[in-house]
């Protein structure tokens, strides 16, 4: 199953990671890859939510509503979106890697007929797009977490 996959690891303890991600009615403060289309609609396991994409900061924005399969708080999130013939499935975890340290991973795997075809064409752009979000949202707790810790 063809895939992409980014790593960081962010100064601060998984629940203020865990909390910026989940929060997408939030996201607007630090994210250009994904989108909340839908803020009353919370990740809940078996919900679907409303949500853009853009590889690229200046691209159109792709809609998608993703199920929610996984959530396990402070450690997963995890939905699934399919169009006829493509599958994407993407996943969260956080884990813990030192006092006050945590390493976000972020995956994103295409399955079904289509997605051969379609991967060459968005692998760069897609990966560009998990990576700077992966940076803002490190950029984004760490200002939050040290400006909370120093009041």
């Amino acid at each position: 199953m063809p895939g992409l996959h980014t790593d960081i690891e962010i100064d601060a303890p998984r629940a203020a990671v865990w909390q910026a991600l989940v929060h997408k009615e939030d996201w607007y403060r630090w994210n250009t890859f994904l989108f909340d289309q839908a803020p009353d609609r919370p990740f809940r396991q078996g919900h679907t939510v409303n949500l853009a994409l853009r590889r690229l900061e200046r691209d159109e924005k792709t809609v998608l509503n993703p199920l929610v399969t996984h959530l396990q708080p402070q450690r997963c999130l995890r939905w699934v979106a399919k169009i006829p013939g493509l599958r994407s499935e993407h996943v969260f975890q956080l884990q813990d890697i030192g006092p006050q340290r945590t390493k976000y991973s972020h995956q994103e795997r295409l399955s079904g007929p289509l997605s051969r075809l379609f991967l060459p064409f968005i692998r760069q752009d897609e990966r560009k797009g998990l990576r700077r979000m992966a940076q803002q949202l490190k950029r984004y707790v760490e200002y939050d977490y040290a400006r909370e810790r120093y009041r």
